[in-house]
């Protein structure tokens, strides 16, 4: 009597190895960890072998297991194939891309706009944040891609861009002018410790004016010309200058940003986001 593999069963198996655990295949594929569990366990019992080493604090595989994950990869490759092209149906489903508050613009809104046009029926959830967040969140499988400000590049990155920092106040603002100079940051941004140690290196007071967890309220106290700011050049918002101080101010460090691509369950979609986000920031 033939007998038949779970498609479903296989793909969270597939997306389990690729994670190296189940907490985070379950976050790549919107699915809670007991369920995945389950699909795992019915799979194993159906074929009667061990799939997975649970021995050690990281989930591996057995010899069965690698076996099965080359002709799972190909079985839900083909199965991929054969629905795109006999269906004509557009892609469905959710996809979650983080991306630091200060970097939004001005590629976020045409990168959208573009992969809406290219994917109607998918939803894009923004999960806009500080980058160490936005790593927890990548980690966990709760985004499938991420864009990152950082001094480095992490393990798995790719830098699509390096950028100076500027400084930034409001249009014909004064505030760059005042001494101590009058800082707005956020808590959690990077950029921070940096802008004050280049003030510090040439003796110039500061003191931190505003102090808040919503870039918002950053924004809108540069806008009132009541404290500076710093960004990455060129993608200030819309209610931001880059100010003129003609040397009057410290030049700033550079920044990388780079870009985070899930390898769990890794499809067409996920594809054509990279390269629409390359295409954004390798223009820069």
């Amino acid at each position: 009597m033939s007998r038949n593999l779970d498609l479903t069963a296989l793909r969270s198996f597939v997306a389990v190895a690729d994670a190296g655990g189940v907490t985070k295949a379950a976050g790549f594929l919107h699915l809670t960890q007991s369920a995945v569990s389950m699909q795992l366990k019915r799979l194993e019992e159906s074929m009667n072998v061990a799939l997975l080493d649970r021995s050690a604090r990281q989930i591996g595989l057995t010899a069965s297991g690698e076996q099965l994950l080359s002709y799972a990869r190909r079985m839900l490759s083909l199965n991929d194939e054969v629905y795109g092209k006999l269906t004509h149906t557009s892609y469905e489903g959710e996809f979650t891309l983080g991306v630091p508050h200060d970097i939004v613009y001005p590629g976020i809104p045409t990168v959208l706009q573009q992969f809406n046009k290219a994917y109607p029926r998918m939803k894009v959830q923004l999960v806009s944040s500080y980058t160490t967040r936005l790593r927890s969140l990548f980690a966990q499988g709760e985004c499938d891609i991420i864009l990152t400000t950082e001094n480095s590049a992490g393990n798995g990155a790719e830098v699509l861009a390096e950028r100076p920092l500027v400084w930034v106040g409001a249009p014909d603002g004064q505030a760059w002018k005042a001494r101590p100079l009058r800082l707005a940051f956020e808590h959690n941004c990077i950029f921070r410790q940096g802008a004050q140690r280049a003030l510090d290196n040439i003796d110039i007071p500061w003191e931190m004016a505003v102090e808040s967890e919503s870039s918002r309220t950053i924004e809108a106290s540069v806008n009132a010309d009541l404290a500076v700011h710093t960004v990455i050049e060129g993608m200030h918002g819309p209610r931001m200058v880059p100010i003129e101080h003609g040397g009057a101010l410290p030049e700033l460090e550079s920044t990388k940003i780079n870009l985070y691509v899930t390898e769990v369950d890794r499809g067409p979609v996920c594809e054509a986001m990279a390269q629409l986000l390359r295409g954004a920031f390798n223009a820069i």
